[in-house]
């Protein structure tokens, strides 16, 4: 076989010194059949062996008979019928090769979103135990982490919250939304109790789910139950911060997770994706100019209550109290809280400030409630007991010798 240095050498020959066939075959020692062969090759030349032949092609008749009549019958169950008795590999890639004729290809779809169109949300569960502050911590399946992910850039967000209820579910919903500046027109939702759920054949949302995305503008979709594929993008967001995010990390508090899981989504929302071919951040623009705009006025999210203040001046909250000034003991206040704040008003006066509290159980109080207390039932425990004192009139000695009949000598 004529190897490709000497079918270049021929070219050369032939069109750069312009020798003529009968030369060029004196002077490579080559026939010159086999000039004129390589001159009229466009390509160079390749060794190809002759195929010899397969053992399998004596029972590819009964195969195709098989496949004819069961295009999705087993290779395994194949050979047993044909009576094939040697190695198994030879046989099944024969099979799968004739089995496409009788049974087409089922290629997968592939799913696409448009700009602005979709995001993903679900609770994350960490492997890690946060302290929390008075000597306590959390564990994963107290301490959720709220995560988003965008359909068309994949751009991920994450928040540690306190707990799952629906108070600190949508504050942090929300934060989500406005860090991200824009509302995707989907929202999609695994089956969360504060969000909704299905019944009778049909996705039922709560009834602080229906306020919220009114106030948005958008619509809220509801998975059905055991439906994982229908949110893969959270669900290997959450494996990726599993493996790329966690391992060999320590936290000191709450705040210091979400400080650490920030900086890491700066840097991995800059990443090329496979997927994308780019990274999220060469998305994000696109994807946001194509999402609504956040709504004028923002949602009522958080902790929102009216009680009537008792005598302790303590109000209570996630399991935890907070003091409020006495001065309003016995009128109405309203609370309002956040994740990071709890705040309580009387008549649109601020009596209260306290930093959110994430442990259990424990009482926050002012100094200065505490003092103004002591203030308070010192000044009524005056009223209560009266310190002023009347005169007394003195009576003379001499009215009592008087009345006893006595003498100035004593003497009767």
């Amino acid at each position: 076989m004529l190897s490709v240095e000497d079918w270049a050498e021929i070219r050369r020959l032939h069109r750069a010194e312009g020798l003529p066939i009968k030369m060029i075959a004196r002077v490579l020692k080559i026939s010159r059949n086999t000039v004129r062969a390589a001159l009229a090759a466009d390509r160079p030349p390749k060794y190809q062996r002759k195929p010899a032949g397969s053992i399998v092609d004596a029972f590819e008749s009964q195969i195709r008979e098989l496949l004819k009549a069961y295009p999705t019958m087993p290779a395994t169950v194949i050979a047993e019928r044909v009576g094939w008795t040697r190695g198994r590999t030879v046989f099944a890639d024969r099979v799968r090769e004739l089995r496409t004729v009788y049974l087409p290809p089922d290629p997968a779809s592939r799913t696409s979103y448009a700009a602005g169109e979709i995001a993903q949300c679900d609770f994350w569960f960490p492997d890690i135990a946060v302290p929390v502050g008075c000597g306590q911590t959390r564990t994963a399946t107290q301490l959720p982490v709220l995560t988003m992910v965008t359909g068309y850039s994949r751009w991920l967000s994450a928040l540690l919250i306190p707990t799952r209820s629906a108070e600190d579910l949508f504050a942090g919903w929300w934060q989500h939304l406005a860090g991200l500046q824009a509302v995707p027109r989907v929202l999609v939702w695994d089956g969360e109790g504060a969000i909704g759920r299905w019944r009778a054949g049909r996705s039922e949302l709560t009834r602080d789910c229906q306020a919220f995305r009114g106030t948005l503008g958008v619509k809220v979709l509801v998975c059905r139950p055991g439906d994982p594929e229908a949110k893969g993008l959270i669900e290997r967001a959450h494996d990726y911060l599993e493996r790329s995010f966690l391992p060999g990390r320590m936290f000191a508090s709450p705040a210091d997770f979400n400080a650490q899981v920030q900086s890491w989504l700066d840097l991995t929302n800059r990443r090329v994706r496979r997927a994308l071919g780019c990274a999220p951040s060469d998305r994000i623009a696109a994807d946001r100019a194509a999402m609504l705009a956040l709504p004028p006025v923002p949602p009522v999210t958080g902790w929102r209550t009216s009680t009537r203040l008792a005598r302790d001046h303590y109000i209570r909250l996630d399991s935890n109290d907070y003091s409020v000034h006495p001065s309003v003991i016995g009128r109405r206040v309203e609370v309002i809280a956040d994740l990071v704040q709890v705040r309580v008003f009387c008549d649109g006066r601020q009596v209260a400030d306290h930093a959110r509290l994430w442990a259990r159980h424990q009482s926050v109080s002012d100094p200065q409630h505490v003092a103004a207390a002591k203030a308070l039932r010192r000044e009524r425990l005056g009223i209560a007991r009266p310190t002023t004192q009347h005169e007394v009139e003195t009576r003379c000695l001499a009215d009592y010798d008087t009345a006893l009949g006595l003498d100035e000598q004593g003497v009767a």
